[in-house]
């Protein structure tokens, strides 16, 4: 994500919303503020706490991400099953955008290496403004996915 954030403003955020900063809520915040090119799980955030003085547990860490995405902090994004050792469907959270309409934030998705990278740049405005005028529907942000194969592995793949 190109914008940077520090845990003020996310303070600021979930005050805007009536809520507090917990303590359990700043613990899982920064573990995502220190990792901001990674697309952290529930677990895997559980996983780095683990390594540190926290006692937070993972059921905490999924309440707090819940709570955290329903107050718009967090976006929670879906990559399937294959990109789950436990083969349930994984989640990733990631910091929302200050600005409302600034959702041009889309995911590449390498279905050799597992590797998620990010693409920034909004190539659906004009179908959102199509879809607006045909159908009065007016979006207010999307996800988008693309699986395929990076540059990495594909260059592994010319040399088998």
């Amino acid at each position: 994500m190109a914008e940077t954030y520090t845990m003020e403003d996310l303070k600021k955020r979930l005050q805007a919303t009536q809520r507090k900063m917990t303590p359990q809520r700043q613990i899982v915040l920064q573990v995502i503020l220190d990792h901001p090119s990674e697309h952290l799980s529930a677990e895997k955030i559980y996983d780095i706490l683990r390594g540190t003085e926290s006692e937070i547990g993972l059921a905490t860490v999924y309440r707090s991400l819940e709570i955290l995405v329903s107050l718009g902090i967090l976006q929670k994004i879906e990559f399937g099953k294959e990109f789950d050792k436990r083969n349930k469907g994984s989640y990733s959270y990631e910091l929302n955008p200050i600005d409302p309409n600034q959702h041009f934030h889309h995911h590449l998705i390498c279905t050799e290496c597992k590797e998620i990278s990010e693409f920034e740049e909004d190539m659906l405005d004009h179908l959102e403004e199509d879809i607006f005028k045909k159908t009065g529907f007016k979006v207010e942000n999307h996800q988008a996915k693309f699986f395929g194969i990076c540059k990495k592995c594909q260059e592994q793949q010319k040399k088998l």
